[in-house]
């Protein structure tokens, strides 16, 4: 029944930036962690960034000191700021919120494409 809606994707020149964001059909407060994923063409789904209830972050060492995951609880919506794109992160990028109790909400993706 939770939604979550990316956008801020697009194509960008090698070394340029991007914010996506996610926003949700409700209240963030409910979900323990919400985090970004991104999923290139034939390989397998993978975790970029994760920011929990109590601000901690988790970064994949590909992306760690390049982007940066926040949120704003008044409007319901989780961001990630990528700088210093490289081809390697061209993918399609998913919004993922997970609750206490385990349960596990996805996004439709937002993709973005980093050009040499």
């Amino acid at each position: 029944q939770v939604q979550l809606v990316e956008s801020g994707g697009g194509l960008v020149q090698a070394g340029g930036s991007l914010r996506l964001s996610c926003a949700a059909s409700g209240s963030i407060f409910r979900f323990n962690a919400m985090g970004w994923y991104r999923q290139a063409p034939g390989k397998q789904r993978e975790l970029v960034a994760v920011i929990t209830s109590g601000d901690n972050t988790n970064y994949a060492d590909s992306v760690k000191g390049r982007v940066t995951i926040s949120r704003d609880n008044a409007k319901n919506t989780v961001y990630l700021q990528m700088n210093s794109l490289k081809p390697e992160d061209t993918a399609v990028y998913y919004c993922n919120a997970g609750d206490v109790w385990g349960n596990d909400f996805w996004g439709q993706g937002t993709q973005v494409t980093v050009s040499s």
